[in-house]
C-alpha cells in the first residue's frame, strides 16, 4: 500500500514544481510587458494631461474626458512637448538661443533660494552629460581597504584644485562601488603610481562587481604582457635619453 503511494506523491510533486516553473516565467515573461505599460501610464497622467488641458483647452471638457478622446489627445500633447523641447535644444546651438539662455540663468543664479537649487542641478546635468567624456574613464585595480587587499574601481578623473595642491602628488579620483548596489560608493584620491589600469570595458567592470565577482569577463594574458613589454621599453628609452643629455650637453 505504501509502495503504490510513493509514486503517486511523485508525480504530485512533480506536477506541482511545473506549475510552479511556469507561472514564474510567465511572470518573467510578463514583467518587462507591465513596467512598460505601468510606465507609460506615469507618463500619460504626470505629463499628458497636464499638458492636454494646456494645449486644448479651447475643447469642452466634457469631450476631452470622452475615453475616445482623452487617450489621443494626451498622445498627441506628448508630441507636442517633445517637438518643443526638441526645437529648443536646436535653438541654443544657435547664437542668440545661447544669448538668451546666458540671460535667464543669470536672472536664475540672482534669486535667493532658486539659485541654490538651479546651481545643484546645472552641476549635476553637467556631469553625467558629458558627450565627449564618459564619467567612468576605464577600469582600475588598487589596494583597498589595506594593504594586501584589491578592490576595483572606475577612474573618474585628474585630481585638480586644491586637493591637488595641498598634497603636491599626482593624484587620480577613483570611484570605487559597492556590492551589489553600485550606485553607492567611495570616492578615493590615490597617487596615480598606486592605480593599476585593467583592460576590462567599463561594462564588464560593472558586471564583476554587481554579480559579486560570480562573473567574470574573459581575460587575454599576452595582450597584457605587451602592454608591459611596451610600458618598459617606453621607460627604457626615457631613462636613456635623460643619461645621454648630460654627456650631450658637457660636449
Amino acid at each position: 500500500m505504501l509502495n503504490a503511494e510513493e509514486p503517486l506523491k511523485n508525480e504530485t510533486t512533480i506536477m506541482l514544481r511545473s506549475i510552479r516553473t511556469a507561472f514564474i516565467t510567465g511572470i518573467l515573461i510578463l514583467l518587462p510587458l507591465g513596467v512598460t505599460v505601468f510606465i507609460i501610464g506615469i507618463i500619460l497622467d504626470r505629463i499628458g494631461n497636464p499638458a492636454s488641458e494646456l494645449f486644448f483647452r479651447f475643447i469642452d471638457q466634457n469631450i476631452r474626458e470622452l475615453p475616445a478622446v482623452e487617450i489621443p489627445l494626451q498622445l498627441l500633447s506628448l508630441i507636442i512637448v517633445f517637438l518643443i523641447i526638441t526645437a529648443l535644444g536646436y535653438f541654443s546651438r544657435i547664437f542668440i538661443g545661447q544669448l538668451l539662455l546666458k540671460f535667464f540663468e543669470r536672472i536664475l543664479t540672482r534669486l535667493p533660494l532658486v539659485s541654490q537649487v538651479y546651481n545643484t542641478v546645472k552641476q549635476l546635468v553637467d556631469t553625467f552629460s558629458q558627450q565627449k567624456k564618459a564619467v567612468f574613464q576605464e577600469v582600475v585595480m588598487i589596494e583597498y581597504p589595506r594593504k594586501g587587499v584589491y578592490a576595483i574601481g572606475f577612474l573618474t578623473n585628474q585630481a585638480k584644485g586644491e586637493v591637488q595642491s595641498l598634497t603636491g602628488e599626482n593624484l587620480v579620483n577613483v570611484f570605487v562601488p559597492t556590492t551589489p548596489n553600485p550606485t553607492s560608493g567611495f570616492l578615493l584620491m590615490l597617487p596615480q603610481k598606486e592605480v593599476i589600469s585593467m583592460q576590462m570595458s567599463v561594462g564588464d567592470g560593472m558586471k564583476t562587481i554587481i554579480s559579486g565577482g560570480a562573473v567574470t569577463p574573459p581575460f587575454n594574458d599576452s595582450d597584457n604582457e605587451n602592454v608591459l613589454e611596451n610600458t618598459n621599453s617606453h621607460s627604457d628609452t626615457i631613462d636613456t635619453e635623460t643619461s645621454e643629455s648630460p654627456e650631450s650637453e658637457s660636449e
